[in-house]
């Protein structure tokens, strides 16, 4: 079992920038990839940006060149650098990490931190 934790949401004005963090705990020797996803209200839960194990990034056509997605595996920690924020970067924001169970992968999901740009 994996525990993710997300920390560093809040309100923010357009223009602004904020950092999300998430902490992993428990099976973390187990994470592959890991990554954010966003949901806005009335809307589907979106990708926002990815990371493998080995450092290789992917961002959403919408943030890139404003997000950077960086990871510290010594710490078992992943973090979203959000640059240039706009009020459609509204959204709850969730971390997500993949595991390697004894059947497969296996998904897990933080609880989320609300991100709120004001115009």
């Amino acid at each position: 079992q994996v525990q993710l934790v997300e920390s560093g949401g809040g309100l923010v004005q357009a223009g602004g920038s904020l950092r999300l963090s998430c902490a992993a705990s428990g099976s973390t020797v187990s994470i592959n990839s890991m990554g954010w996803y966003r949901q806005a209200p009335g809307k589907q839960r979106e990708l926002v940006a990815t990371i493998t194990s080995g450092g290789i990034t992917n961002y959403a056509d919408s943030v890139k060149g404003r997000f950077t997605i960086s990871r510290d595996n010594a710490n078992n920690a992943l973090y979203l650098q959000m640059n240039s924020l706009k009020p459609d970067d509204t959204a709850v924001y969730y971390c997500y990490a993949t595991g390697v169970v004894t059947t497969g992968l296996r998904g897990y999901w933080g609880q989320g931190t609300q991100v709120t740009v004001s115009s």
